[in-house]
C-alpha cells in the first residue's frame, strides 16, 4: 500500500449534506491521498465512533451540525480527541469564525469549495504540525488587535477535558453537585472535584462566574457558519 501524499490514511467526515460529503471524500483521496474515509452526518455519532476505537488520523468539520451549531462541535471533538487534527470546512469565512476556531484548537481552516490544490496545501502543512489558514484570510486576522472576551472563554474552555464539560453544561441548567452525580451515575466527590478543576481551568472562583465564562464562549448564533 502507498504512503498517503499528506502522511494521513484515514479521515472522518462531519457533515450533513450527503453530497458535499460525497465530494469532499473524493477531493482527500485524490489529492491528499488519503485511503480511508469514514462519514459521520452528526456530531454525537461522529464521537462514538471514536470512542468505539475508530480513531482517525485527521478530522474535517462542518461548524452546522442538525444536533450541535458553531464551534461546540469543535471544542467536543477536541476534548475527545485532543491528538487528532480538526480542520474546519465552512462556508462562512469571516475573520471572527476563523480566529475563534484556532482559539479553540483546530488545526486549520478551508472554506468550502475550495480548490483541490488549497486541500493539498493544507493537508501538507497540518502533518508537518503546523496550523493552515488560506492566505487570502491571513491577512485580515493579522491586523486584529488584542483577543476579544468571546475568544478568551473560548481558550478556556477549550482547556476543558469531556467529562468535565459535560458536568458544566449541567452546572449551567442550575443543577447542584447531588443532582449531577445522580444523573451521571458518578460520586458526588467527584463531581466536587470537577467542579473544583473546572473553576481553575476557567480563572473564576464561583459556579456564577463559571456559568458565565460559558455563555460567553457561547458559539450558536453570531459565529456559527454552514
Amino acid at each position: 500500500m502507498n504512503r498517503p501524499r499528506s502522511g494521513f490514511r484515514t479521515a472522518l467526515i462531519i457533515e450533513d449534506h450527503p453530497l458535499f460529503g460525497d465530494a469532499l471524500a473524493m477531493t482527500l483521496q485524490t489529492v491528499a491521498g488519503v485511503q480511508v474515509v469514514e462519514h459521520a452526518e452528526k456530531l454525537d455519532a461522529a464521537i462514538k465512533m471514536i470512542e468505539q476505537g475508530d480513531r482517525p488520523d485527521i478530522i474535517l468539520l462542518d461548524l452546522n451540525l442538525p444536533d450541535v451549531d458553531g464551534l461546540e462541535g469543535l471544542m467536543a471533538l477536541r476534548q475527545t480527541a485532543p491528538d487528532v487534527p480538526v480542520v474546519v470546512v465552512t462556508s462562512a469565512a469571516e475573520p471572527r469564525i476563523i480566529r475563534s476556531a484556532l482559539v479553540a484548537g483546530a488545526a486549520g481552516f478551508l472554506p468550502k469549495h475550495s480548490k483541490r490544490d488549497l486541500f493539498r496545501q493544507a493537508f501538507e502543512t497540518i502533518a508537518m504540525g503546523e496550523i493552515f489558514v488560506p492566505e487570502a484570510n491571513l491577512a485580515t486576522l493579522t491586523e486584529r488587535g488584542q483577543p476579544s472576551p468571546q475568544d478568551d472563554a473560548i481558550r478556556r474552555m477549550s482547556q476543558l477535558t469531556r467529562q468535565q464539560a459535560k458536568i458544566l453544561e449541567q452546572v449551567c441548567e442550575g443543577k447542584m453537585n447531588k443532582q449531577i452525580a445522580h444523573d451521571m451515575d458518578i460520586a458526588e466527590t467527584t463531581v466536587k472535584a470537577h467542579v473544583t478543576a473546572i473553576m481553575r481551568k476557567l480563572g473564576v472562583t464561583s459556579r456564577t462566574q463559571a456559568v458565565l465564562m460559558a455563555r460567553e464562549a457561547q458559539t450558536t448564533g453570531p459565529l456559527s457558519g454552514h
